[in-house]
C-alpha cells in the first residue's frame, strides 16, 4: 500500500561511507515511509548469536565471505573500528583463481568448466592445509595421489558414443560403395579410351594423305586441326598413340583386380545396380566422398582394410581430476601472491591487528578468535589459524579458536535475536525524527553496529569581522606579510 509499516534491520559493510548510509535511510524513510531503521554489520550480528550467553564479551572475528575478508577487534562487546583490516579477497577470488587452474589443465574442456560449477567444486572438495609446503610435498607421491585424488564427471552426451549402424553394415556398405567406384572409373577409361582412338584415327587418316601426296587436302586438313606443320602433326600421333595406350594397360589391371577382389569377398554379395540405371542422390554423394581415393592416375585400386577401431571411453574422457587445486584455491587467503595480489595475507593482518593492542589486550582478544562467513567453512581453517596463532603468540600463551554454528547464516540469526530483544527500545534504532533532524548519514550504535563519526566542517569567521581586518591589513604591507 505505498509504505513499510514495521521496522527494518539492515547489514552494512564495515566502516560503511556516509554517503551509502545516507542514500540507504532516504530511499526508506522517504520512498518506503519505514517507522524507524537499524544498521549493523552482519559478521558482528554472527558473533552476537554465537556470544550471546557471555555477552558483552571481547573478541577477534575473523570474517570471510564472498568479496573479502575482514579482521575485527571486538572490546567490551563494541567494535574497535580505528584497528579494523579488510583483505579484498573472498570466495569468488577463490573460484575464479580455480577455473584458471582447470582450464589450463583441461583445454579441451574450456567451456564447461564455468566459474557457478567452480565455488560448487570449491565448497564440497577443497580444505585447508595445514602446512601448505608439506602437503605439496606430500601430493607428489604417487600413492598418496592415488587415495586423494577427487574425479569429477563433467556431462556429455550419450548420443557419441556409440554409432547407430553396426561395424559389420558400415564395412559391407563400404564395400558397396567401393565396388561401385571401381566400376566407375572403368567406364570412364573406357569413355576416354574411345575418344582418344577416334582421335588418333583422324590424325593417322590425316598422315596418310601426307604419304599419299595429296598435298592440297593435306594442308587444308592441317588448318582445321589447328597444326602448323607434318612435325607437330608426327608429336601429336605420338602423344596420343602413347596415351592410348596407357589407358588400355589400366583397364586390364583393373579388370584383374576387380576379378580378385570378387574371389576374396564374401560368397554372399549383394546385387549392384547396373550401370544404366539412374543412381540415387546418397549414392552419388558417397561416390563424390570416395571419389578422390580412386582418381585415374592411381594404377591400383586400394582394397578396404578391415582395421580394429581402438576403443574411446568418452565417459573418463569428461572426468576432471583434482589433485593440488584442492588446495591451492583456498590458500590464496594466507597466500595472496598466488595470483599476484600484493596484500598481506590472514595470518599477517591479524599479527599487525594485534600488535597495535598492549599485552594485556592481546591476551584478551585472543581467548575469544571468532570465525564466520561463508569462506570459512572449508575443512582445517580452525587448524591452520591454531597454527598461525601458536607461531605468533609467546611461549606457554593460550588463545582461544571458534567457528561459528552456521558460518552463512548466523548474520541472519544473530540480527533476528537483536531485532526481537531491542524491539522495544529506542537504543540502535533510528526514527524518523532522528532521520529528519540529523540527516540521511546518523547512525545510532549498538553491539553489532559500527562506529558513528559525524561530519565535522570547518568552522568559518564571520565576514563583518573579516572586513576590518583585511581594510587595517591593506594599509600595512609588513603586516599583511
Amino acid at each position: 500500500q505505498g509504505c513499510v509499516d514495521h521496522p527494518i534491520v539492515l547489514t552494512e559493510a564495515v566502516c560503511n561511507p556516509l554517503y551509502s548510509r545516507q542514500m540507504m535511510s532516504e530511499l526508506l524513510f522517504e520512498c518506503y515511509q519505514v517507522p524507524k531503521v537499524s544498521y549493523g554489520v552482519d559478521s558482528l550480528y554472527s558473533f552476537y548469536h554465537n556470544r550471546r550467553q557471555n555477552w558483552p564479551c571481547s573478541g577477534l572475528v575473523i570474517s570471510s565471505g564472498y568479496q573479502c575478508t575482514h579482521i575485527l577487534p571486538v572490546l567490551e562487546g563494541r567494535l574497535d573500528a580505528k584497528n579494523c583490516k579488510r583483505i579484498n579477497l573472498g570466495g569468488c577470488q577463490a573460484a575464479v583463481y580455480l577455473q584458471r587452474l582447470l582450464q589450463l589443465k583441461y583445454p579441451g574442456h574450456f567451456a564447461a568448466i564455468t566459474l557457478s560449477r567452480m565455488e560448487e567444486i570449491l565448497h564440497e572438495h577443497s580444505y585447508i592445509a595445514q602446512d601448505y609446503i608439506e602437503e605439496l610435498q606430500k601430493w607428489r607421491c604417487p600413492e598418496y595421489y592415488e587415495n586423494n585424488v577427487h574425479k569429477m564427471q563433467l556431462p556429455f552426451s550419450n548420443k557419441l558414443l556409440g554409432s547407430t549402424v553396426a561395424s559389420e553394415e558400415k564395412q559391407e556398405k563400404r564395400q558397396q560403395q567401393l565396388r561401385r567406384l571401381q566400376e566407375l572409373n572403368a567406364r570412364r577409361r573406357e569413355e576416354k579410351l574411345q575418344l582418344d582412338q577416334e582421335r588418333l584415327d583422324r590424325l593417322l587418316y590425316v598422315q596418310e594423305l601426307l604419304e599419299d601426296g595429296q598435298m592440297d587436302q593435306f594442308h587444308k586438313a592441317l588448318v582445321e586441326l589447328n597444326m602448323d606443320s607434318a612435325e607437330e602433326l608426327q608429336s601429336y600421333i605420338n602423344k596420343l598413340s602413347l596415351s592410348v595406350e596407357q589407358t588400355k594397360q589400366k583397364i586390364l589391371q583393373s579388370e584383374v583386380n576387380i576379378e580378385v577382389d570378387v574371389v576374396d569377398s564374401k560368397p554372399e554379395t549383394p546385387d549392384l545396380d547396373p550401370l544404366g540405371s539412374e543412381q540415387s542422390l546418397e549414392d552419388v554423394e558417397s561416390i563424390n566422398e570416395f571419389e578422390p581415393l580412386f582418381a585415374e592416375e592411381q594404377p591400383e585400386v586400394e582394397k578396404p582394410v578391415a582395421a580394429v577401431q581402438p576403443v574411446f571411453n568418452l565417459a573418463e574422457y569428461h572426468q576432471l581430476f583434482l589433485g593440488t587445486e584442492r588446495i591451492r584455491a583456498p590458500e590464496i587467503v594466507f597466500q595472496p601472491s598466488l595470483i599476484g595480489e600484493d596484500q598481506a595475507g590472514i595470518a599477517e593482518t591479524m599479527q599487525y591487528v594485534l600488535e597495535r593492542y598492549s599485552k594485556e589486550q592481546q591476551a584478551i582478544l585472543v581467548q575469544n578468535v571468532f570465525l564466520t562467513g561463508g569462506n570459512t567453512m572449508y575443512p582445517g581453517l580452525k587448524a591452520r589459524i591454531q597454527k598461525e596463532l601458536l607461531e605468533m603468540r609467546p611461549f606457554q600463551s593460550s588463545f582461544q579458536v571458534g567457528l561459528a554454528s552456521s558460518p552463512v547464516l548466523d548474520a541472519w540469526y544473530g540480527a533476528r535475536d537483536w531485532a526481537v530483544e531491542y524491539m522495544n527500545r529506542e537504543e540502535g534504532w533510528i526514527s524518523r525524527k532522528d532521520y529528519e533532524e540529523k540527516g540521511g548519514e546518523y547512525l545510532k550504535e549498538h553491539c553489532a553496529s559500527n562506529v558513528y563519526v559525524p561530519i565535522r566542517l570547518p568552522k568559518q569567521p564571520p565576514r563583518a569581522a573579516e572586513a576590518p581586518g583585511r581594510a587595517s591589513g591593506a594599509g600595512n604591507p609588513g603586516e599583511q606579510a
